[in-house]
């Protein structure tokens, strides 16, 4: 426990410095056919200098929005700021125009953005891009301001960092692309640092690093940050105070101490009482004699890199490396490990996005070898939830149109049976069905991710890919979505392969659980021999690693990681080193290199 000196000490050094940020009664709408429509009422709170902030509550209660506002970023016509206002060291932001409010940004107040692949230009390279944004700001030259990026992407422990910057947004996994939005952030140097949900695309480990770096950056520049998150554990950990918001109001505000030991509002409780915690898990249930769904023997998936006047293959990326499981009726396995394993790949050579070595088999069919027709039946045998639920939208289609479509490209051409089963899912991830003619725009990123899983379940596949898809909704709705998962799988006996950072969430949702390091699972077994017995170095780094919602608990002496980060790339024919899997116990299986 973290002696309560050191908490009031630091609280009153923090309590002690100059107002950096002030809302005062800041209320957002929307021009819609009956007039303006508040999206959130009259926000109130003050940040300063060398303080976190956090924000929390569910998706669509107006967190993003606020943020959007001090940015100046909100949508016109449609969105604008009709009362209150927002004030920088005491100056007004809603008196400057656009020309002022642009050096502002990055350099003044930064923000790290919810969904990377959206914040990205996917027509620039990431060095590109950042070099942009910090030649803007600043006098440096072409060549000082490429070591700056060049840091900043070392920073946020990216490998081959000079590569990365030669790379494009779509070659990145999703984690990597937070981490180049976070680099690009930490770069400017800002006074006031907007968190929007900034370790939701990141594993355990590489969080505790991203959140170590904010707090080196505020104490090595006293930087405000306001965070905003739906982590509970990161909220724990890293706020100073804490504002808890609901349906576009504040709720609830105070210490960090006070909120977690003592909320006074029931809806402060109910989010509380909602987060996971690790030591939760059930027993799971063996399912041997169930029928085997999807196989995977020695998997192997690799890209070429060309380069040469010759435009030859000079290295290959070893992703997924010789992973073997299976996945059986009615059982959830689950992938855990950091961004960049491999975990995504896998998904997508599950489903026929990307091609393989090795052997694949789902639904008695070896996936790679399928006729046209095959494929087409596959889809609905096994469906995918991706992580970036903006990108697997279509900004042009309706919600309800996506979410029939499967029905409709798979032979339901009763318009009135798909709208009733879009109505009906719409309302079993927690929308209601008056949503179904809004567009993908008008949604929060969680809502949005609500209405992938909605499509993904509008077949009621056998096989179900669930690649990060709890990792954008706070904790309330990602309570419920977990529980309308199991309730499926326990229903019609859906099998789930189940990819997550999220290290309590696995614990509470998974059958089994493999772990995957560079490209290669380490660790394979049961929820309770993986969590309740790791045995692989790396499995027990990632359990240490995992946030714990409880401000006054004293998390021991880290050590950040000091070796050099291994790249998957390699020389054209070079050979790489392979794990091998011994069994400890029954079932459980544990990687020595060889």
């Amino acid at each position: 426990m973290i002696p309560q000196s050191d908490i009031a000490a630091e609280t009153s050094l923090v309590s002690a410095s100059p107002v950096v940020l002030s809302l005062r009664d800041l209320t957002v709408s929307v021009r819609s056919q009956a007039g303006l429509v508040p999206l959130v009422s009259q926000i109130s709170f003050d940040l300063r200098r060398g303080e976190t902030l956090a924000i929390a509550g569910e998706s669509g209660s107006g967190k993003s929005i606020t943020s959007l506002a001090i940015m100046g970023l909100l949508p016109p016509p449609a969105v604008r700021i009709t009362g209150g206002g927002i004030e920088l060291n005491g100056k007004p932001l809603s008196a400057l125009g656009e020309a002022q409010m642009r050096q502002v940004r990055g350099n003044r107040i930064a923000m790290i953005f919810q969904e990377p692949m959206t914040s990205l230009n996917p027509m620039m390279s990431i060095g590109a891009q950042l070099i942009e944004a910090i030649r803007a700001h600043s006098t440096l030259s072409q060549q000082d301001a490429r070591a700056e990026a060049i840091a900043a992407l070392t920073a946020v422990r990216l490998s081959d960092p000079a590569r990365r910057m030669r790379q494009y947004p779509h070659e990145l996994s999703g984690g990597m692309r937070q981490r180049v939005m976070i680099a690009m952030a930490l770069a400017l140097k800002p006074e006031v640092l907007i968190a929007d949900e900034p370790t939701t695309a990141l594993d355990v480990t590489v969080q505790r690093e991203v959140l170590e770096l904010l707090r080196d950056l505020q104490a090595a520049q006293g930087t405000a940050i306001l965070l905003i998150t739906h982590d509970m554990g990161v909220v724990a950990e890293m706020a100073d105070r804490v504002v808890i918001m609901r349906q576009g109001s504040v709720v609830e505000t105070g210490d960090v101490a006070q909120i977690f030991a003592a909320p006074t509002q029931s809806y402060t409780r109910e989010l509380l009482a909602a987060v996971p915690h690790m030591g939760q898990g059930g027993n799971a249930k063996a399912r041997p004699d169930t029928a085997v769904v999807a196989d995977l023997r020695e998997v192997k998936v690799g890209f070429d890199i060309r380069g040469g006047v010759l435009n030859r293959v000079t290295h290959r990326v070893h992703a997924v490396e010789g992973v073997s499981f299976d996945i059986r009726a009615g059982e959830t396995f689950s992938l855990v490990g950091e961004s960049g394993c491999g975990k995504s790949t896998i998904a997508r050579a599950i489903v026929g996005l990307v091609p393989h070595q090795g052997q694949i088999t789902i639904a008695g069919q070896t996936v790679g070898t399928m006729t046209a027709a095959a494929r087409r039946r596959l889809s609905t045998y096994a469906q995918i939830v991706f992580q970036d639920p903006m990108s697997s939208l279509d900004p042009r289609m309706t919600v309800g149109d996506q979410i029939a479509e499967p029905l409709l490209i798979h032979g339901d051409h009763n318009a009135l049976s798909r709208r009733a089963r879009a109505s009906e899912l719409m309302q079993k991830v927690g929308l209601t069905p008056a949503q179904l003619d809004n567009y993908p725009h008008e949604f929060s990123g969680g809502q949005r991710q609500r209405i992938c899983i909605a499509r993904a379940l509008a077949l009621t596949p056998k096989l179900l890919v669930a690649d990060e898809s709890v990792a954008a909704l706070d904790v309330s709705v990602q309570a419920r979505v977990l529980a309308l998962l199991q309730s499926l799988k326990e229903e019609f006996g859906i099998a789930m392969l189940f990819i997550s950072h999220d290290m309590a969430v696995v614990e509470n949702i998974s059958d089994r659980v493999g772990v995957m390091h560079r490209g290669q699972i380490v660790e394979m077994g049961s929820r309770a021999q993986v969590f309740g017995n790791p045995q692989h170095p790396y499995t027990r780094r990632l359990m240490a690693a995992v946030p714990v919602a409880d401000p006054a608990y004293l998390r021991p002496p880290e050590t950040r990681p000091t070796d050099e980060i291994v790249s998957p790339v390699y020389s054209k024919g070079a050979q790489v080193l392979r794990n091998r899997l011994l069994e400890v116990s029954p079932g459980h299986l544990v990687a020595e290199q060889v």
